[in-house]
């Protein structure tokens, strides 16, 4: 029995006017996403990969056709409808992270638990569970500055799930680190959604990532040229524990700063 269609795009279009000029951003898109799906959308820049992302996180709307998130038209939603359904259905994860700089670990995941009005000692228990899950409970105090790239990746990807998010967004999670962290990356990105029993999309131009994919899709000139059936993930991409980062070393008093 197939699993329920958590996003379902159907003939999409989206148009810019560049003074005279109309570009075809989407031409005619169809496109469904499963209930607890990794799946992953690959082609060349200004292939319209990251228009489609932005539309189905309501971040952008269609010049036509029709897109449902959990059984909700969002096509027809209004800015306040949309703003909501994003803050309890959608979570992000960017290339270049946007942790606020100021906050600590916890407190950047924590942060959109309280927006979305969760009580704040519930919203420090379910961040400070969500960093333990991305391996990174000894990091919790630590300001983005004080985390290396891949870490701080993990905390966006604690912070998208933290609200329970049916689907998860993830547009080039992996562009800004080198291969073997951008592997590990992608490996705590698919445990913790499975565990959330969240839909992963990604858009991306990484071989790394394609390897994870269940389904894989290319996109040219603003259509999907190509789809692929089930996919089988490569072996060392098969579910299995997290490794947690270590802790620091203690410092002796004795050591110079």
């Amino acid at each position: 029995m197939e699993t329920p269609a958590i996003v379902q795009v159907t003939n999409l279009e989206k148009t810019y006017r560049l003074g005279n000029l109309t570009v075809s951003a989407l031409r005619g898109v169809d496109f469904t996403l499963q209930q607890a799906e990794f799946v992953v959308i690959t082609g060349p820049s200004g292939s319209g990969k990251t228009t489609l992302l932005n539309i189905i996180g309501t971040l952008d709307k269609p010049s036509a056709g029709r897109v449902t998130i959990d059984g909700e038209d969002i096509t027809s939603m209004k800015d306040g409808q949309l703003t909501k359904l994003r803050r309890h259905k959608i979570g992000f994860i960017f290339q270049f992270h946007n942790l606020i700089p100021v906050l600590t670990a916890l407190e950047n995941v924590e942060l959109p638990l309280l927006t979305a009005g969760i009580k704040p000692k519930a919203a420090r228990e379910r961040a400070s569970l969500m960093l333990e899950r991305v391996g990174l409970k000894e990091r919790l105090s630590h300001l983005p500055d004080e985390l290396s790239g891949g870490e701080q990746q993990r905390v966006a990807i604690a912070r998208a799930l933290a609200n329970h998010p049916k689907i998860i967004l993830a547009d080039e999670p992996t562009g800004d680190l080198d291969t073997k962290t951008g592997s590990e990356v992608v490996q705590i990105m698919y445990e913790a959604a499975k565990r959330e029993n969240a839909s992963v999309l990604v858009v991306t131009h990484d071989p790394v990532v394609e390897d994870r994919a269940e389904k894989l899709f290319e996109m040219r000139d603003g259509m999907i040229s190509r789809a692929s059936q089930q996919r089988t993930p490569r072996e060392s991409y098969r579910l299995r524990a997290i490794e947690p980062v270590p802790p620091e070393p203690a410092r002796s008093l004795s050591q110079p700063n």
